[in-house]
């Protein structure tokens, strides 16, 4: 977990709101079912909002920060949304004034002690704090899939960050101080076209670094490879990344 922040996508926030996948409502409805009231949520690291809104459809009202001023600017806005510059430990909320915290795919790049302060901090009684993330997907197509575990582990893989493997854990091995509630199993799924799928590569964190570092998209090549086996230019595939929950609320103190 990074004590500073590291801004890895602000140069490439315009397509990481078009072309990373959403999650899904039911994942929403579960958390806002377990939160004291609907009243109030906070979205941290909240990026171009790809959890914000739905957030919004079920709070009254929703607090969504990041410390990239650029992925806020390609969020949706909503009447009930305010956004925020600021680092995870920073939200400028008042004291004891959230049902819902959310995390979402971000987790990693945060100094830890200091949020789970603000949390503390931040959240009602019986409030609940939720984290997730998701890893690599799969179409389960063998001819798809080992290309693309390739470039995930040959290819870009010396570009990710040491923080990538608390995701590949699935944040299990992640410090979590809080009263751990039941995570249901949740996966996001989409019908994909190939160009989508390697816009949502082009994405990565570890396909910025490669290209910053060697000067050239190796998602260019992938391409072809995927060409042939995915098959008509119109063929839509589906692509599954099965989520990694954590739910907590904070612990009674006797």
């Amino acid at each position: 977990m990074s004590a500073e922040f590291s801004d890895r996508f602000s140069s490439v926030a315009e397509a990481y709101a078009a072309a990373r996948p959403t999650y899904p409502p039911a994942l929403f409805d579960q958390l806002a079912a377990l939160a004291p009231s609907r009243a109030h949520a906070w979205d941290c690291a909240a990026g171009n909002g790809q959890a914000t809104l739905a957030l919004a459809v079920r709070f009254a009202r929703v607090t969504a920060t990041d410390a990239s001023a650029a992925q806020l600017a390609q969020a949706p806005r909503h009447p009930g949304i305010t956004y925020r510059t600021g680092l995870a430990q920073e939200s400028g909320l008042p004291d004891a004034s959230v049902d819902l915290v959310t995390v979402a795919q971000a987790l990693h790049w945060i100094d830890l002690p200091k949020f789970y302060k603000e949390v503390g901090r931040v959240l009602v009684a019986d409030g609940v704090l939720a984290v997730w993330c998701y890893g690599l997907h799969r179409l389960d197509d063998e001819a798809v899939d080992v290309p693309l575990t390739h470039f995930y582990g040959s290819v870009v893989g010396p570009y990710w960050a040491p923080e990538r493997k608390l995701v590949e854990n699935g944040y299990r091995t992640v410090p979590f101080p809080f009263e751990e509630l039941e995570a249901p199993a949740f996966e996001m799924a989409h019908e994909w076209l190939l160009p989508e799928l390697l816009a949502y590569l082009r994405t990565w964190s570890a396909t910025c670094a490669f290209v910053k570092a060697r000067g050239f998209d190796p998602v260019t090549t992938l391409a072809g490879k995927l060409g042939a086996a995915w098959g008509p230019a119109d063929r839509r595939r589906r692509v599954r990344w099965p989520l990694s929950l954590r739910i907590g609320r904070p612990r009674r103190t006797a």
